[in-house]
């Protein structure tokens, strides 16, 4: 089977507004995200990549891009690939939310959470999951592809795979930018890759 690599799209502004974008149109990325792009192409242009998959979340498109130019591949938007759905907690203001129940059980017991008007992590989670698996069934047992996608159904696929109870999920950082390898074979699935910032630079001391 195939390996994927899970891409969490660049840096934006948005987050410095202390609100939840979920799948709000027009997040754009700001320069460091651009510069993470960039970063993304001088590791894996030399990759064999067979296909450029992502949300189509302008964040998400926008972090594909330089890489699909490099390689010369075209960027296929997936839905199945987006935010999760926060239903009306999306565009509010995070402090608010912190004071909610249901942050504690989002926090503690995501296996129980379900956003009002919007999904539950088992979806979210089922829907990147199943997505992942359309998608390898798209190409050949020995080919590399990638899905730029977000951070919540990146950490629910990586959770899914590595046989975590989804209530453990949020244990694991996916940052921006950041990649995550994933080989699906036919005897069971393999990490080979977690939360890999390749914009990364130990800093003298």
């Amino acid at each position: 089977m195939p390996t994927v690599l899970l891409i969490r799209h660049a840096e934006n502004d948005y987050v410095r507004t202390g609100r939840l974008a979920g799948r709000l149109p027009g997040v754009h990325l700001n320069e460091n995200g651009r510069s993470q792009a960039q970063a993304l192409v001088e590791k894996l242009s030399g990759a064999p990549v067979k296909a450029i998959y992502s949300s189509p979340l302008e964040r998400a498109l926008e972090t594909a891009r330089p890489l699909a130019e490099a390689l010369h591949l075209p960027v296929i938007p997936r839905d199945a690939l987006l935010e999760t759905d926060y239903g009306e907690w999306q565009g509010r203001k995070l402090i608010g939310l912190y004071r909610r129940k249901l942050w504690r059980v989002v926090q503690n017991a995501p296996s129980r959470a379900r956003f009002p008007q919007g999904e539950s992590f088992a979806e979210a989670q089922s829907r990147i999951c199943q997505e992942i698996e359309t998608l390898c069934g798209l190409h050949k047992p020995k080919d590399l592809f990638v899905c730029v996608s977000h951070a919540d159904p990146i950490k629910l696929a990586a959770a899914y795979y590595l046989g975590m109870p989804l209530d453990l999920f949020q244990r694991i950082s996916i940052s921006p930018a950041s990649i995550t390898a994933l080989h699906l074979g036919v005897s069971g699935s393999r990490l080979l890759t977690l939360n890999y910032d390749p914009s990364f630079a130990f800093k003298k001391s």
